[in-house]
């Protein structure tokens, strides 16, 4: 418990410091704001769009088609051939067998 408090402490110090210690003409905190609004950046993160897009996808599509082999229905109630919203069984109700 003590080390946790320490560490709390540590993280409330560092956090205070990059926000309110000015290094030069701008805050750490500012700094790092003014770098991730950059054009670079947005290129950066326009680029990592691109090409994580069609990756998140394809697990999204893996979720929701695990969800619907689970329970048996469609997670997105307004897709095609949907028969509306399932109810999310409760732990109690799910039984599990043992190998």
């Amino acid at each position: 418990m003590i080390r946790f408090l320490v560490w709390l402490a540590i993280l409330a110090a560092l956090a205070y410091a990059a926000f309110t210690v000015p290094l030069g003409k701008k805050t750490f905190a500012q700094h790092v704001r003014s770098i991730w609004h950059t054009e670079e950046v947005q290129d950066l993160k326009q680029g990592v769009e691109d090409k994580a897009g069609p990756a998140v996808h394809r697990v999204e599509r893996g979720v929701k088609a695990g969800y619907e082999a689970m329970t048996g229905s469609n997670p997105d109630p307004g897709s095609a051939g949907s028969a509306g919203s399932a109810a999310i069984p409760t732990p109690q109700q799910v039984t599990h067998t043992a190998p």
